[in-house]
């Protein structure tokens, strides 16, 4: 599903945090959204799941978010943010189950297509082993993944991850990119991310947009994007940007 957002205005406690920001997200394609701390990437993906208000235009697959209630959204667009609520005690079972909260009726309870949605999904991310443990006794990258099974449950075309390699080593945010970049391509998900880490960004993303004070700077490919003009002026750090063995670009800080 194509996710098109047209001059989108977002305002928090009186402050404008985003200015006619406007982008396209190819059906099965994914974007990495890029920027300095501050820069409204979270704000992003939180006004495209309507948790926010704003102004503008925001359409998954031709259909007008803002027109739909939350249970519809949910069942077009699933988010996993960066900091998330995990409850004490929690299984990881019952968290992920959460993620059937759209198709649950109010007072109603899971169906047995709900909890085989589950298990089919634990199964998927190799967390089947931990399903009874609870979210308190995870590691950080099973957390994350645990994370990422409660969005898919939601069974949605559209995947929003916010930062969704925070805090982890170099290997498990490996395994988190390989694995989301796994699932898009097998479930055909259009996926948008928020990523501090470029290279992460330029290696896995089909497209990448720079926002910066609040306004989109650049958009386009990796190679488009990532140039050194561009990250001096808007990260004010002097890199070194060099093709890599499949043309995507690599960075490397320089020293002064």
């Amino acid at each position: 599903m194509t996710v098109r957002v047209r001059g989108l205005h977002v305002r928090l406690g009186g402050r404008p945090v985003l200015r006619d920001v406007s982008l396209e997200v190819p059906a099965g394609s994914w974007t990495a959204v890029i920027g300095p701390n501050g820069a409204g990437k979270s704000t992003l993906l939180r006004a495209v799941l309507g948790v926010l208000p704003s102004d503008g235009e925001i359409t998954v697959a031709g259909a007008d978010l803002a027109a739909l209630k939350p249970r519809q959204r949910a069942r077009l667009v699933a988010y996993a943010p960066q900091s998330p609520n995990l409850p004490v005690g929690m299984t990881v079972f019952d968290y992920t189950l959460l993620g059937r909260s759209p198709y649950i009726p109010h007072l109603g309870r899971e169906s047995v297509h709900d909890r085989a949605v589950v298990a089919e999904v634990l199964d998927r991310l190799d967390l089947t082993g931990l399903a009874g443990r609870p979210l308190d006794h995870l590691s950080g990258g099973e957390k994350q993944r645990v994370v990422l099974a409660r969005a898919l449950a939601q069974q949605t075309s559209v995947l929003l991850l916010d930062e969704p390699t925070t805090a982890l080593d170099i290997g498990h945010q490996q395994q988190v990119m390989e694995l989301v970049d796994q699932l898009r391509l097998s479930d055909e998900l259009t996926v948008v991310t928020t990523i501090h880490d470029l290279t992460l960004a330029g290696q896995y993303a089909d497209d990448l947009v720079l926002i910066s004070g609040g306004r989109v700077a650049a958009a386009g490919t990796p190679g488009e994007v990532l140039s050194r003009e561009a990250i001096e002026e808007h990260f004010g750090a002097r890199v070194r940007v060099t093709p890599g063995p499949d043309g995507r670009p690599l960075l490397s800080l320089e020293r002064p």
